[in-house]
Order: structure tokens, then sequence, then C-alpha cells
């Protein structure tokens, strides 16, 4: 939580919302904070107990997540992408006592209350940080009914309670434990590195372009708010307003994901050079691979500020590149920063640098998902390390590479196939504006690639342009990786943050093999 040094200086600005002109200084966050947080203690909700908040980007999703730590509740951010069932599953599994919405989310709410929490056995109370509305009672009218504590309950301290994304199935809930009241002014593990790796203090003006409602966008804010610095959150992202935050706020640190680079990469030139990036010292990526050549194009023109991690929400491991680093090894995710890497082969031994196999880590902190203590356990092997279920390799240097998830592995002729080599080299082709790769059955083979292609502007959905894009990618792929067929799409499904929801692919398409075009490779290799 904010500490006594942070607090010292009240008058200075904590967050900005640019394209609502919002901000609050650290002494109005504090008191809202208070506030909230006495409000949550005056509804009888007990150390551990669960909030959920289905909301977009806005100060109250700070507020009411810094308001739950100090109170000693769980709270658990829910994407407002998710269907009602998804949104019925969170809610039910995280045992959550209240939802908190907006009025951007009301509606969503309502029909999930209708149709999930009013059948419920236990109704789950909702709330709106707007004016009330219906069944829905407003936390801000609420709270403004509040006398703030004056010293609140010694509990433990509270912390999110994040969900996976669900892309390889439903959601699962990231539970850890509550840090005792007597560690409460303790740094988090890993706490005093992430700083010095990511080279900020409270001089920092940190830039956060994504949702908060995942995990990296959401720990960064909270940790750049710990130390004292500002936090630049933009509602929504849009490749123009995040350089106009960056030249009008002086940001020095930011974060970003592969897509992201994409979009800025293809605002005009003019438009990419009229703002001043001068003052940013350090921009960083993860959640999804980035394209060698995505990354070279945002180094010729960002420099050798761009760093990149490795990491999940069961936070079992991390890893970290500097630019120097990725220069001398591109396509590395870097070197283990948290934990230890091991990559172990199908046989459960661990293999020598060089080969690909299932990553994992040890010597991290322990984790569980919630109510499911099945998959948890298929998270460790017999050793206690664990993985996120991606597959790679090291290099003699210990930098590590990823191939892909073990899940989405395409097996051909007894051959593995990793999807996101071809989608590297396709995404190469000057016509493709983003590509996945999934197997699909094949008699002869078991399976094979296809590949579905979102083209850029002005480029033909057709049979040649389908041949152009095997033609380019057999230049670098060997005959058994090239993909079978050619499906054009007008956008792929994908997350926020960039991940790839490939096994909405793998189900639609394996109902409907033959979709798309029929190619053919040279035959050469």
């Amino acid at each position: 939580m904010l500490n006594d040094s942070v607090l010292k200086h009240r008058d200075k600005v904590a967050l900005i919302f640019p394209q609502t002109n919002q901000s609050l200084t650290y002494g109005e966050l504090d008191d809202a904070v208070d506030r909230v947080a006495s409000w949550l203690l005056g509804l009888g909700l007990q150390a551990g107990d669960g909030i959920a908040l289905l909301m977009e980007n806005r100060p109250e999703f700070i507020v009411i997540g810094r308001a739950a730590i100090k109170a000693g509740l769980y709270y658990t951010p829910i994407s407002t992408h998710l269907a009602s069932d998804e949104l019925a599953h969170i809610l039910q599994d995280s045992a959550a006592m209240i939802l908190i919405a907006s009025s951007q989310t009301l509606e969503k709410a309502r029909q999930l209350h209708q149709q999930y929490l009013s059948q419920a056995s236990s109704v789950i109370p909702c709330f709106t940080v707007d004016e009330a509305c219906d069944d829905f009672l407003s936390v801000t009218e609420a709270c403004n009914e509040v006398t703030p504590l004056l010293a609140f309950p010694e509990r433990p301290q509270g912390r999110d309670m994040l969900y996976s994304s669900g892309t390889t199935g439903k959601p699962k809930g990231v539970r850890r434990s509550l840090t005792p009241f007597a560690d409460r002014d303790k740094p988090e593990p890993g706490f005093s590195n992430w700083q010095a790796t990511f080279q900020i203090d409270r001089d920092a003006v940190y830039l956060s372009p994504a949702p908060l409602y995942h995990a990296a966008p959401l720990r960064y804010c909270m940790r750049v708010l710990n130390m004292g610095a500002t936090c630049v959150i933009l509602k929504k992202f849009d490749a123009q307003e995040a350089l106009r935050s960056i030249e009008q706020y002086r940001v020095t640190h930011s974060q970003w994901v592969p897509t992201m680079f994409v979009r800025l990469l293809e605002l005009p030139p003019e438009i990419r050079n009229q703002y001043d990036l001068s003052s940013m010292t350090v921009a960083v990526h993860a959640a999804a691979p980035c394209p060698v050549h995505t990354k070279q194009a945002m180094f010729a023109w960002w420099g050798d500020i761009i760093h990149e991690y490795y990491a999940g929400s069961e936070v079992v491991g991390t890893t970290w590149i500097t630019p120097q680093e990725w220069h001398a090894h591109p396509g590395s995710v870097g070197r283990a920063m948290m934990g230890h890497i091991h990559i172990v082969g199908e046989d459960g031994q661990e293999l020598p640098a060089g080969e690909i196999g299932k990553i994992y880590f040890s010597g991290a902190p322990g984790f569980a998902y919630l109510n499911d203590p099945e998959k948890t356990k298929s998270a460790y092997n017999e050793h206690g390390w664990a993985t996120y279920g991606d597959i790679g390799h090291i290099d003699e240097q210990g930098f590590l590479y990823l191939s892909d998830r073990r899940a989405d592995l395409i097996l051909s002729g007894g051959v593995n196939i990793y999807p996101f080599e071809i989608e590297s080299v396709l995404s190469r082709h000057a016509e493709v504006q983003d590509v996945a790769v999934v197997g699909v059955p094949d008699a002869v083979f078991g399976e094979v690639p296809k590949a579905i292609v979102q083209l850029r502007a002005g480029a033909k959905s057709d049979e040649q342009t389908a041949q152009r894009l095997i033609d380019f990618a057999q230049v670098s792929l060997a005959k058994i990786k090239l993909p079978r067929t050619v499906v054009f799409v007008d956008e792929l499904p994908r997350l926020e943050t960039g991940k790839l929801l490939r096994r909405v692919l793998k189900e639609r398409y394996r109902e409907q093999v033959g979709a798309g075009f029929l190619v053919r490779s040279a035959g050469k290799q």
C-alpha cells in the first residue's frame, strides 16, 4: 500500500486517464481508498472474502482494487468481453460476495444477474460505480454516506485473484495466500529485482495502454503506485493516442503487447514522426510471441529501449531480456529472472541446450488453481518444477526461446511442427496483416497445417494470393511445414493482450477441414 514516504507528496499526481480527462493526486487516491475500504468493511465482508469487478479502465478500478487490498479481501477483475456463461463461471467459482459494474457494463451485468445470479443458492449483490439503476446500488453514493475509519482492523493484506485467459478452456483462478498483517510493509517477493530490471523509480511516468483486468497491466500499475510514481492509463488502446500521451505527459516507462506494436507501425510516417518520444527510456513487452521483424522495426523507430519478459498469471517463473541481449540472441525471451529454467522431454528427463521440450521453472513460489486440484497437479512434475504449458529451448548461454504451447503442437507424419514458426514466416509477407496456423485432420499424415490469414487493406482474398503466400513461405520452411490450405478471414480471435484464441480456430476448422484455398508447394524439400 501507499507508504509514509509516498504520502508526504500528497499533491503529486498519481493517476491520469487522458481519454476522459481524469486525474487523482496521491492524497485524493488515499482518501478515496480509505472511504471505499471502510464501505467494504461495513458490508460485513470478512478477511479472505472476494469481490468481483466488471468494468473498463477508469479511476474507480484502481481505487476499489486498492481498497480491497486494505480491507483484506481478494478482488477479481473480469474481462468485459467474456460471454455470460464465462462470467457466471468466474463469479461462482471465485465465490465473489459482491459484483461491481459500471454504466458501460451494466447491461451485461443485468443480464448476468437475471440469468444466473438470481438462480444461485445465495444471490450476489450487484453495485455500479455510476448512478444507481434498478437493483444496482451506487458505490459512489454509498461511499458518500460513509465516515472513513480512523483505524482499520489488523487483517492480512488483500490481493488480486486473477483468472487465466481461457485460451485452452474455461478460465481458472490463480489464488495465492494473503500477506500477514505483520508483513504488510514488506515488499512483495521479486519487487526489488523488478524495480532494478525495469529501471524505474518514483520520478517515473508510466504508460499503461492495456485493459486493467489483465495481470501485467494491473500489477505493474499497482507497483508503480506503491513506489510513488505516476500512472498514465488509457481507457482503450489507440495507437495515435498512445503516442500523444507519451509526448504530452513525458512518459518514461511503458508496457505493450506485440499487436500494439503492429498497430503503431501501421500508422503513416507523417503521424508517427510528429510526436516527441524522447522522454521514454524503457518500453517493455510480453503476453504473446513477437515476430522478429516486428521487433526489429520497433528498434529502428524507438531505439534500444525495448525490453521483453516471459511470465504468466501463475508466476511460476520469469525471464527478462534487454535490448542489447536481444540483438545478440534475436527471438529469445531472455534468461531467468525468477526461478531456474528446465527443458524437459517426453520421458520426463531434462534436455540439454538446443533441444526442444516443455519449459519448467524451479525455485519460484508455488501456486494453486482455485477449485481444480487436478489442473494444479498437472502444472507440476515429479521434481516439483512448474510450467505454463509452453515448449521451447535454451541456448548455451541460458537464453530461452519459445516454440509454442504443447497443446498447439501439430504432429504431422511423426514430425513435430510448431505453428509459431510458420506464423513468423508468413507474417513477414507484405500482404499479411495477421496470421494463425492450426493443425487439421488428414488421412495420410494425421494432421497438416492450415493457415488462417487476415490480409492488409487492398489485398485480394483469392487463390492467387493464397499461392503467393505459400510460395513465399517455402523459401524458409521445409515442405512438411507448409500449410496445405489457406483461409482468409476479416479478423482473428485475439484477446486485448494479443493472445490468440487458437482453440476457437481449432474447433472451427476441425469441423471445416476443407475450408479455404488448396495450395501447392514446389516439392523440392
